[in-house]
């Protein structure tokens, strides 16, 4: 895997948010930590992704039928015995 150095400028605040994580324990040192960020901001934008196309694949299926809840869990209950 080829790496790019980044320069990055933290508040102080920020930057001692980041050594605490370190000194718990929780990550190695400061580039992990902020690889972690972004890894976990991709698989979060995923998975909005993932609800978007399902919101617009259900938009395009036409009018919404009316929502009965009683006869829905009857069908669960009747499903899950």
């Amino acid at each position: 895997m080829v790496t790019v150095r980044k320069t990055i400028t933290l508040t102080e605040q920020q930057g001692h948010w980041i050594r605490a994580q370190i000194e718990a324990g929780n990550y190695i040192n400061d580039s992990e930590y902020i690889r972690d960020l972004i890894r976990r901001e991709q698989e979060r934008n995923a998975e909005i992704e993932t609800i978007r196309a399902a919101l617009r694949e259900g938009e395009s299926r036409g009018k919404p039928r009316p929502f009965d809840p009683v006869a829905f869990k009857q069908r669960m209950l009747i499903t899950h015995e």
